[in-house]
């Protein structure tokens, strides 16, 4: 699994809380005063989460209520909710909030959320996601999670081979980076096979549980070279 971002209004693995300067991307202390803010422009433009194909075998498709079962079985993860907000423990009505959450995240422009459906059966077996909130700076971030049935059935290389294909192909993303645990092996196993490079150890990067956790960054570029066998962006 590679750490998504936290959902709005919500800090990872701590149930219900205000927003953090981790969350909105302010750095306190890191500019003077500024002057007056001008009257607020337009804001993010809603986004339209697609249905993928990720081959033969798995569709990548929006959030559906009908995705309750999937948050529950998520819900009994012992590493899942550490790392989204995925309620813990379950509730129909957290798991409600927590579909809403993505439905938000798509309408206020802060990235793609994405369901992981079995295509023979329709079951939900996963998330992965594209956020954009870093975009203006011309990098969005990827992180995906599946339950304990799903893993090492090549779902996860599946899935994320066609969000980064299609980020990068279709939306023209200059930089895509996913952030891995370093015990983590599998995933970065995986990162790797697609393209990914790492880059470098974020000590202390993300919040965990109840500690600060180390991150391994890895980044695909858009001029890097193909993803699976194709060019990925015109130029």
């Amino acid at each position: 699994m590679a750490a998504p971002e936290p959902d709005p209004g919500r800090a990872p693995g701590t149930g219900s809380a205000p927003r953090t300067t981790a969350e909105t991307g302010n750095t306190p202390g890191s500019a003077p005063d500024p002057a007056p803010d001008p009257a607020p422009g337009p804001g993010p433009e809603p986004l339209t989460v697609p249905s993928l194909s990720a081959g033969p075998d798995f569709v990548l498709r929006p959030w559906e209520m009908s995705d309750l079962p999937l948050v529950r079985e998520a819900s009994l993860d012992p590493y899942i909710p550490l790392i989204t907000t995925i309620p813990a423990p379950y509730s129909e009505a957290a798991a409600e909030a927590f579909v809403r959450r993505q439905w938000e995240r798509a309408a206020t422009g802060a990235g793609y959320p994405f369901a992981i459906v079995r295509s023979r059966d329709r079951r939900p077996v996963g998330a992965i996601g594209l956020w954009l909130r870093e975009l203006p700076e011309g990098r969005a971030s990827l992180g995906y999670w599946l339950t304990d049935l799903a893993r090492g059935q090549g779902v996860a290389r599946a899935a994320l081979r066609t969000v980064t294909g299609w980020a990068l192909r279709d939306l023209g993303v200059p930089r895509l980076q996913l952030y891995i645990e370093p015990w983590n092996t599998a995933s970065a196993r995986i990162a790797e096979d697609i393209g990914f490079r790492r880059e470098g150890l974020l000590r202390g990067w993300q919040q965990v549980g109840d500690e600060r956790r180390d991150m391994a960054v890895y980044a695909l570029l858009n001029n890097d070279g193909p993803v699976d066998g194709r060019a990925v962006a015109a130029h």
